[in-house]
């Protein structure tokens, strides 16, 4: 009966630790709105925003990039580092916690040198 039940545990054990596949979102197919025509760049959707903004985020290749929140005064007030595919690539920003005021999106490299830049007024 020992031996069974150890028999037993080996196999869920086993079992339990193989890797399942990853579920890989399907590619969003990008809007007319957030079209960017050159290689590299940032949209907006909409210019005037609540609670969120939806944009595409366009790169050369993939890797780590900077997206940066600036002010009226060009401070930045909100930075994250993404990691994007190369191509097309579908983000929100939330802006709850941003004031009512004009703001711009900076797409830039990890060395800092900006790729693209898109206005949008949180309201």
């Amino acid at each position: 009966m020992k031996k069974i039940i150890g028999l037993l545990i080996m196999i869920f054990a086993v079992t339990s630790c193989t890797t399942e596949d990853l579920l890989v979102p399907a590619p969003t197919e990008v809007t007319e709105k957030l079209q960017i025509v050159g290689n590299v760049g940032i949209k907006v959707e909409t210019p005037f925003v609540k609670q969120e903004v939806a944009m595409n985020v366009k790169a050369v290749t993939a890797g780590k990039y900077l997206v940066k929140i600036l002010n009226i005064a060009n401070k930045s007030v909100s930075k994250e580092e993404v990691t994007l595919n190369a191509g097309n690539n579908l983000l929100k920003i939330y802006t709850n916690a941003l004031p009512s005021s004009a703001y711009r999106i900076g797409l830039f490299d990890l060395e800092g040198n900006l790729l693209g830049i898109a206005d949008f007024n949180k309201l």
